[in-house]
């Protein structure tokens, strides 16, 4: 099932209420296709990370639109600190910051203190967010050991009908993004 890039209408209110069911979309991300879910639905989280067979330990990044939709799930941010990391991003910079106690351990990893999060500069990755209306997980689409995706084509060929396909191309990008550990300034990727 092929949606348009900028999805609109009756798709996009099968996206959200798919999303709220707990369900896993994948979508096109900087350099590959992304596996999102829910930032704060437990049920999905462990569905994703199920369905990539990865460690669950690890922790997930979480995309945004904007640096709104991410202070929910961060600690508070000093305004020097929120000036500065406005000015990071639409980026593929990935930034751990500091994270509220009620984020689950699932998605920051069992043990930390930081988010992984990140504003994306390819643009439909942030309309997505923008149009569902909350900030969404963002995994690369593969099991884990295996290649990304890179085309919708092979979204379907590795999970068939267990993930909502939103279409559109890739930014192209051929590197991840970049880790960086905001508090200690340690690129970590």
């Amino acid at each position: 099932m092929r949606h348009p890039v900028r999805p609109a209408g009756r798709f996009l209110h099968r996206l959200r209420a798919h999303l709220y069911r707990g369900g896993l979309i994948a979508y096109p991300a900087e350099g590959s296709y992304g596996l999102g879910c829910l930032p704060d639905y437990a049920l999905a989280l462990r569905k994703l990370i199920a369905l990539k067979k990865r460690p669950q330990h690890k922790g997930l990044i979480v995309i945004a639109a904007d640096l709104a939709q991410l202070q929910p799930l961060l600690a508070p941010l000093s305004a020097t600190d929120v000036a500065a990391i406005s000015q990071q991003w639409p980026a593929p910079k990935t930034l751990l910051l500091p994270v509220r106690q009620r984020v689950l351990p699932v998605l920051r990893g069992r043990g930390r203190q930081t988010l992984a999060v990140r504003i994306p500069d390819l643009a439909t990755a942030r309309f997505l967010c923008r149009a569902v209306g909350t900030a969404l997980v963002s995994t690369s689409c593969n099991r884990a050991g295996k290649k990304a995706c890179g085309t919708e084509r092979e979204v379907r060929r590795q999970f068939g009908r267990q993930v909502m396909i939103v279409g559109g191309r890739t930014g192209g990008r051929k590197q991840p993004s970049q880790i960086i550990d905001w508090v200690s300034g340690k690129r970590l990727r």
